[in-house]
This record gives C-alpha cells, structure tokens and sequence, in this order.
C-alpha cells in the first residue's frame, strides 16, 4: 500500500523485531508498558505507529486504538483492534486536549521533525494526562555498535533510525511544561544476533540494573503534562471554627406595688 507519511521509512524496524534481538526488545518493552499502562485510568488511550507493540494491552480505559500512517500487515490486523490511518503524526487529527494516554514506541526515532510530534502530542493531551515513550538509548553497548556500522555500513539497528537519549528526551519533555517520572532502561545484554547468546547474558539483567543502569540498550519515559495556573476544585469546605456561646446578662423584671 502506498503511504502518505512524513515519516522516516519505519519498515526496516518492524522487520528487526522479528529478529532475535528484536524479539528480545519487544518482550522487555511489553513488560514495561503493561506495568505503566495498567495503573492509568480514563477513557481514551492511543498507541502511535508500530503495531509489532501491543503498548495498550493492558490498559483498562473503554476506549484505546492504534494510530499509524499506514495500515498493519495483515497478520497484525485484531478484529477487537481499532486503527485510525493518519498522513503523519506531525499534524494530528484529533482535538485539542481530548486523549489521556499516548504511547509512543520508537515514532520519535523515525520523525523527520520529532520536536513537532511531541508538541502535536502535548496538544491533544488533555490536562494531567500522559504520554509513553519507548526508545533506543545511543549511550549502550547497542549505541556503539550502531556508531561502528556506521563507518563499516554494517549495521545492527536500523539503519534510518536517529537514536535519541533519555536525558535529551526529557530536556524536550520539559521545555513543554511536561513532568517526566522516572525512566526504566533494560536489555542490558551485548548486541548478539541469536537467541542463543541473548539467553546466555540473561543474566546481564539484573546485574546491569544494580551496577550499570544507565547502560541499558532500551528506554521508556513517562511524563505528565502539566498546566501553568490550573488547580482541583473541590467542596467550599468552612474552616473557621464554630464560636462558643457566650452568656448574655439579663435584667430582671421588678414589680413596684402601689400603695
């Protein structure tokens, strides 16, 4: 099908994910967006681009669907699955401050202008909502195997990919009035291309959580859009205490009998 998109070619990424490695990414970041997803209640939930990333599965809000440039293969179609084609995620269809949930897993990397995505992002989020961003981290062991491939143009990431870091990402996040929460980072294991030597770091998991856990391979950010002046109205409670009953002096009635 042909697309209309903005958008940086993508499909060598859905490609990747069938790979080991890619399945190793996927699993990790389906872990962490079901814990985060979980625990965020409203009524309007959307995942931006990759369907290979069920970002919403475990979301509990009535109404959640996929938005992407272009429709999903026919092997990722769910008839339970609601999708919205769009032109590119620069110039967002929907109105101003009516989603709670945005995720985004790795659009950021493949927009030609990722700065006006998230301010697309920030303006149809409604007040107190949130968005989810998945990500690759350029300062890993993934990070410089990317770097060498690009002198020897063998890569092992995507090759169209420009990788942003968490901490760059959250300075953009800020700069829109965003509050970031804190960041999860994981598959810390060397950049292998078989399932077999993935599962043979494994136990680089934990170890890279405890000694090394800004080294890890992937990200996701959560942050909280935040408005300027706005405060929760709630019920006109009094707190000026009852005051004490006072006794008033009374005067008394006297009766003069006339003689």
């Amino acid at each position: 099908m042909q697309t209309f998109s903005s958008e940086k070619p993508i499909i060598s990424l859905s490609s990747w994910l069938e790979t080991a490695a890619g399945n190793y990414v996927r699993n990790w970041e389906h872990a962490r967006l079901d814990e985060l997803t979980a625990d965020i209640f409203g009524f309007n939930a959307s995942q931006f681009g990759l369907p290979q990333i069920q970002a919403l599965r475990a979301s509990r809000m009535p109404h959640t669907w996929l938005t992407d440039t272009n429709l999903p293969a026919p092997a990722q179609m769910d008839a339970e699955r609601r999708i919205v084609v769009i032109e590119d995620f620069e110039d967002l269809p929907f109105a101003s401050s009516s989603i709670d949930l945005i995720v985004l897993p790795h659009v950021l990397e493949f927009a030609k202008e990722p700065h006006q995505v998230l301010r697309e992002v920030e303006r149809v989020l409604i007040p107190e909502g949130q968005v989810i961003i998945s990500g690759f981290n350029p300062y890993s062991l993934w990070g410089a195997r990317q770097l060498a491939g690009r002198l020897t143009e063998s890569y092992f990431l995507p090759e169209e990919g420009e990788f942003i870091s968490p901490t760059r990402l959250k300075d953009w996040l800020k700069l829109l009035n965003m509050e970031v929460g804190d960041g999860h980072l994981g598959c810390y294991a060397p950049p292998c291309e078989t399932e077999k030597w993935l599962h043979r770091f494994s136990f680089m998991e934990n170890a890279g959580d405890k000694w090394w856990p800004f080294l890890g391979a992937v990200y996701v950010v959560q942050a909280i859009k935040r408005v300027k002046g706005m405060r929760l109205i709630g019920p006109a409670w009094k707190t000026q205490r009852a005051t004490a009953r006072q006794g008033v002096p009374a005067t008394n009635r006297t009766s003069i009998n006339k003689k």
